[in-house]
């Protein structure tokens, strides 16, 4: 196995804590708004900062009870609030520790339908995974070639989160938060709180994609990442659903179990078990304006001068990603889940999210894009790279692909982005199978050359060093990554914040991040801020980039740009 050589600009590799970022438009982070910002937050989440306890010392207990299951959310709810009453009269003997009560609920109930119908003034997650039909399996094709195989991984012992299809949760009930770049403490820090025997409890959230960057105002609430176990969740599998509750404590961290309780209660008592199932053929805004940062005529030249770079004989750079954020005023504020909800119609190929911390934006996506999987020891990645538009009919898309296999600058851009994985694979796993070696992948309105790369671990506990050598892969940065990292830095004038970073969750048992693209920041009153961007190699044009980018928020604007005289909506309640 090759030795392992990480950057330490994207994820922090060193155990030192330190406080060394800053806030753009001139605002700094001084250690009394520093500490202000961090209580405010923690009062507003209404539970604990998992990073700042002792990543050493295990929790007394990481356990989930599971009670019989019911036919609506309205009779979970209420089972839920008996159960933690129960709890209550007879708390479990530790001074530290996770417990996850839950709910099967016999009817499949959408998540993202749940999530629309809570009070918003919670933080809000939701990852929905993506349809994998027709692909290979390569963690079961390396299993299979495993002669020592766990018995999990074909089957036996097998539990039902495999067929898990989404997650909503509203509330923290731990959540982890810092301004200094993810590190390997933070991600013990997380681990402690899961385990492989109770596989659902899961933190949810991401990472900036430059944790050492100026954080804009948009992006504070973020910090350099977030992730959080959420209070109340609702689970969307594969013919049925589940409803959860979770409490975490430490007395250490000066929140005890009543605290927990107490919190949990008052969440519990705001949620909605009215469930609407809403579509709606449009979102019933209008936009008043839309400004791109860079604009056309800067953004040409910065291709340009991106290509004169690549040219150059002393310079190692060979690719680089040039980003675009889209400003969009609407005339009311644009529902983020509608808004989510939508792009899920239609994005079935595509992992779905939203994370929303406290009092901060909604940051939606819905990208195509795997960083990786973690299953046990068997991880797995891919290469999406270069782009094309769809076309109306068979025969004309049919040409477009072939136009996309044959052309030698996609090649080159492809080729980049695999065989960096490859290498990066390799470094942290002791095989590395790749399937196919190039083919064409089709979404609803782009398709792009596409790869499949797996390994196995030698142990669970380098899934850090996952994190560490996969992001920012070649596709949203450039290569070598450095090099890229600072002719970003010096080109583009908005901060990416999660835009490109890895957004996913950590468990017990499985870990999955997608890369945060074709993604929008929505704020209310401020409309959405909509990011895309377009991998610059020799033989690029700076019209066809622009033309790409537009086609990547395509998705986004259908939806806003155009507007009915009218919204057309279909409630069916869900009892």
């Amino acid at each position: 196995m090759a030795s392992l050589h990480l950057s330490s600009h994207f994820l922090a590799t060193n155990t030192k804590k330190h406080s060394s970022i800053s806030i753009s438009n001139n605002y700094s982070l001084t250690p009394f708004t520093r500490l202000f910002s961090r209580k405010r937050f923690m009062s507003c989440s209404m539970s604990m900062n998992g990073c700042e306890g002792d990543f050493k010392t295990p929790l007394g207990t990481v356990e989930t009870r599971t009670m019989s299951s019911v036919l609506s959310p309205t009779a979970a709810t209420e089972r839920l609030i008996s159960a933690v009453s129960e709890l209550k009269s007879q708390p479990p003997p530790f001074s530290s520790g996770v417990v996850r009560l839950q709910v099967p609920i016999d009817q499949q109930i959408g998540a993202i339908d749940w999530l629309q119908a809570q009070n918003e003034i919670h933080p809000r997650c939701f990852f929905s995974r993506r349809s994998d039909v027709g692909r290979p399996d390569l963690l079961l094709d390396l299993a299979n070639d495993n002669e020592n195989v766990n018995e999990q991984q074909h089957g036996q012992g097998a539990s039902s989160h495999r067929d898990l299809v989404s997650v909503a949760g509203i509330g923290s009930a731990v959540f982890f938060r810092d301004l200094d770049p993810f590190s390997h403490d933070d991600w013990r820090s997380i681990r402690r709180f899961l385990s492989s025997k109770s596989p659902l409890i899961r933190a949810y959230g991401g990472m900036r994609f430059d944790p050492n960057g100026k954080i804009s105002v948009e992006w504070e609430p973020f910090g350099a990442f977030y992730f959080a176990v959420p209070q109340v969740e609702f689970n969307e599998f594969g013919g049925s659903s589940m409803l959860a509750a979770t409490l975490a404590w430490d007395d250490e961290l000066s929140w005890t179990l009543e605290n927990a309780i107490e919190a949990l209660q008052e969440t519990m008592l705001q949620v909605s078990s009215v469930v609407v199932r809403l579509r709606r053929e449009s979102l019933g805004v209008s936009v008043l304006s839309k400004n791109h940062v860079p604009t056309k005529g800067a953004y040409y030249p910065a291709v340009e001068k991106a290509l004169e770079i690549i040219k150059q004989k002393s310079s190692s750079l060979s690719k680089v990603v040039l980003a675009r954020n889209s400003r969009v005023i609407t005339d009311t504020d644009i529902d983020p889940i509608a808004w989510l909800a939508q792009l899920q119609s239609e994005g079935h190929d595509a992992y779905q999210f939203c994370l929303q911390p406290p009092g901060a934006p909604a940051f939606i996506g819905n990208t195509p894009e795997r960083l990786f999987q973690r299953n046990q020891l068997g991880v797995c990645s891919e290469a999406l790279a270069a782009t094309r538009p769809r076309a109306a009919s068979t025969a004309r898309d049919m040409e477009i692909e072939r136009d996309l296999l044959t052309s030698p600058k996609d090649d080159l851009e492809f080729s980049i982005v695999r065989e960096n994985i490859r290498e990066k694979l390799n470094s942290i796993c002791d095989k590395v199978v790749v399937k196919p070696q190039k083919t064409v992948r089709k979404l609803a309105r782009v398709q792009h050359l596409y790869s499949q790369l797996a390994g196995r671990l030698t142990r669970e506990d380098d899934e850090f060093d996952i994190l560490a050598a996969l992001h920012p892969t070649p596709a949203v940065c450039g290569l070598p990554a450095e090099e890229a990292r600072l002719l970003i830095k010096e080109i583009e004038s908005f901060d990416r914040g999660m835009y490109a970073g890895p957004i996913g969750f950590f468990g017990g048992e499985e870990s999955e991040f997608a890369v945060g693209i074709r993604s929008a920041l929505v704020e209310k009153g401020l409309g959405a801020l909509i990011y895309a961007g377009t991998g610059i190699v020799a033989g690029s044009n700076p019209t066809s980039e622009w033309n790409e980018l537009d086609l990547k928020i395509s998705q986004f604007t259908k939806s806003i740009e155009y507007e009915a005289a009218t919204t057309t909506t279909t409630l069916q309640p869900i009892n």
